[in-house]
């Protein structure tokens, strides 16, 4: 059964919380999009999301070259929420470099040690 699409845009000042999630299941990021973002991610099938920082519009790869690409986009229960499916057409996600220096696959490379003190790295 299919139902107009009211995304809940008003609830967080104009912008929804995005998860992006390759196609093995794996998270990426975590980012903010709003209605110019939303529209340009479904037409294009490419990423785009609000920088909160910067206060734009913004692709993910369009200064890297790590685009995504966007297989599946998912709406939750609230209509607050999104989750991209997709599959990274570069090295990597985040913007920070690993060990070697090459761009980390996902923003998501610490967790918490067994103490709950220290942040350990997963991705050296």
């Amino acid at each position: 059964m299919s139902q107009p699409l009211v995304l809940a845009f008003e609830k967080r000042g104009g912008l929804l919380p995005v998860v992006v999630q390759d196609l093995g299941g794996q998270i990426l990021m975590v980012a903010w999009m709003n209605h110019e973002a939303w529209y340009k991610t479904v037409s294009s099938r490419i990423a785009t999301f609000w920088s909160t920082s910067r206060n734009e519009l913004w692709t993910k790869g369009a200064t890297s070259g790590d685009y995504l690409e966007v297989h599946d986009i998912l709406v939750d229960c609230d209509l607050d929420t999104v989750l991209l499916k997709v599959r990274q057409l570069g090295k990597g996600t985040c913007h920070t470099l690993n060990a070697s220096g090459q761009t980390r696959k996902s923003c998501f490379y610490r967790k918490l040690s067994e103490n709950g003190q220290q942040l350990e790295e997963i991705d050296p």
